[in-house]
């Protein structure tokens, strides 16, 4: 079970909820509708972990015009030397929207075979000429053809992602996430001297988590006063 709490900019609490299934990507869209339930503002950004990073999060923040920073689960990974040499990454792979095909690193074409609906249109290539392919046994896996199931939204939304953390402000914000969130947990956890519930039942969980919170936002409140002045100072 974890904990999930959406923390504004300054430490301050605005939602705390509990991830019974310990699957992330899950808890995005409730948190969204909690905020709307209670006619609370929307964000204008939402940064998190890799662990939102979704194709039903990405689209649900889209439609809600709000900029998703989150990383999705390949993203650092595919930085590394040791990825890039990976053939059979579809990462390493480039897509022909005309012709609806990939090409590996080996100039092999992975053409498009047939579609299947999931959470999401699911489609399906095959490559066309595996068995000449000194990468074969490696990419394909003990196959003797290789395969790849691909999202092409997901991949769009997975580009717009990159281009968007790219950037200068991009960059700025997903850093400053780890100032806004970590300390939220030392204050709590170490400071405060909480590192397990009293009480048992979710919902009773859920209450005892809410008022450690409510007692954490004057701290928060008292950090953005601070930061204030340091400002009004400065100018």
């Amino acid at each position: 079970m974890d904990i999930e709490v959406l923390i504004s900019e300054h430490h301050l609490c605005r939602i705390v909820d509990f991830a019974v299934e310990k699957m992330n990507p899950n808890c995005l869209i409730p948190h969204f509708e909690t905020l709307k339930h209670f006619n609370r503002p929307m964000p204008k950004n939402w940064i998190s972990d890799s662990g939102y990073g979704s194709e039903e999060n990405y689209a649900y923040l889209e439609e809600n015009e709000v900029k998703a920073y989150i990383k999705y689960n390949s993203f650092d990974k595919k930085q590394t030397k040791a990825w890039k040499k990976q053939v059979g990454r579809i990462e390493n792979m480039t897509y022909d929207d005309e012709l609806d095909e990939w090409t590996c690193k080996n100039n092999k074409r992975l053409v498009f075979q047939y579609e299947s609906r999931r959470k999401t249109d699911i489609r399906t290539y095959l490559c066309t000429d595996c068995p000449n392919c000194p990468f074969q046994e490696a990419c394909a896996k003990r196959k003797e053809t290789k395969n790849i199931q691909v999202s092409i939204e997901n991949q769009k939304q997975r580009k717009e992602v990159r281009v968007l953390l790219s950037t200068e402000e991009g960059d700025k914000k997903y850093r400053q996430r780890k100032m806004d969130v970590e300390p939220v947990f030392g204050q709590i956890k170490h400071n405060r001297g909480f590192n397990r519930f009293s009480l048992r039942g979710l919902s009773k969980n859920i209450t005892e988590w809410g008022l450690i919170c409510v007692a954490h936002s004057p701290w928060g409140s008292k950090s953005l006063k601070s930061k204030n002045k340091m400002d009004e100072k400065g100018n």
